[in-house]
């Protein structure tokens, strides 16, 4: 039940498996790129390439396909902070040039495979900044164009699922579902939120292998649980209510999850004592508002403790 970035864990918990990448990749890049793209050959791979440092606000996902009957690359860059990255396209062109390096490194080759970069955004402001490298370089546009033939510039998609409405998620279920949650999580209230959880359950049951839809839901709830501290008991008493009457079995599984939480706080409170538990979970970026649900402490004081770390570091 450790959780380090709820964001992260739900986005590559998602749009890791490869059905929902390929879902993704019918309904939203542009049919003239999807003409190029042969989707049947979508093979994940097991790089990642945010230091570090950007791990709280960046996640990323790659693929290799066959793009223009070519090997190539589509790399995914989840940014699920609050507010917008003025320098996205520095980031995004960096692990690119990473992506290519792990490539003439492996297989000491003097070419250079396709990379389609795309990047998904839900925090809570609209994107309003420019999708190409250009926009970085001031004065780039005023420049002869035999000069700017020797300075680098590029464009990646941008999804920006701040903005989308209802009408404008496409997709299978999980695919819907999964967009639609990242748009509502940090921008929307709880009372929102649970009318989002609700439709999500009600898309679940549309999906022939139940299994997998149990699978989903338990996938949803433990992002919901971890990314939405200021959830209350009587939001959740609300949530499990409404789930009840169209998902008595995502009901039941809520009720456990939750449970696997308190659990889990005091099996490790016992035996590090709360303080250490504390202690460990700031250092993990945990939100508090979940540590103070997993050790049973008031969140005021779990704030406290936070500010005492940080001063003692």
């Amino acid at each position: 039940m450790k959780v380090q970035n709820p964001h992260d864990k739900f986005f590559k918990e998602t749009f890791g498996n490869v059905a929902v990448a390929k879902d993704f990749l019918n309904n939203y890049l542009p049919q003239n790129i999807m003409n190029l793209i042969d989707v049947d050959t979508l093979e994940p791979q097991k790089d990642s390439f945010i230091n570090e440092e950007l791990q709280e606000s960046f996640s990323d996902l790659l693929f290799k396909a066959s793009i223009n009957k070519r090997e190539g690359y589509l790399y995914f860059l989840f940014e699920h902070k609050s507010y917008l990255s003025q320098d996205i396209a520095f980031q995004l062109l960096k692990y690119m040039v990473e992506i290519w390096g792990a490539k003439i490194k492996k297989e000491k080759t003097d070419q250079l495979p396709v990379i389609i970069p795309l990047v998904v955004y839900h925090g809570k402001e609209g994107w309003d900044i420019k999708t190409t490298l250009e926009e970085m370089i001031p004065g780039y546009r005023e420049l002869p164009r035999d000069v700017r033939v020797f300075i680098p510039d590029y464009k990646y998609l941008l999804y920006d699922l701040s903005g989308y409405s209802d009408e404008e998620i496409k997709g299978q279920v999980i695919n819907k579902i999964a967009m639609t949650i990242m748009r509502d999580i940090q921008k929307k209230g709880i009372d929102e939120i649970i009318k989002s959880i609700f439709k999500a359950t009600l898309y679940l049951r549309e999906l022939e292998d139940k299994q997998t839809g149990i699978e989903y839901f338990e996938t949803l709830m433990r992002y919901l649980f971890s990314a939405r501290a200021d959830l209350t008991k009587a939001d959740f008493n609300e949530l499990v209510k409404k789930i009840e009457t169209v998902y008595p079995e995502g009901s039941e599984l809520v009720m456990t999850i939750v449970e696997m939480f308190r659990e889990e706080g005091i099996k490790v409170g016992a035996k590090q004592g709360k303080l250490e538990v504390v202690r460990n979970a700031i250092k993990e970026g945990m939100d508090l508002g979940l540590i103070a649900k997993l050790t049973g402490l008031p969140k005021r004081e779990v704030e406290i403790i936070a500010k005492s770390k940080e001063t003692n570091n």
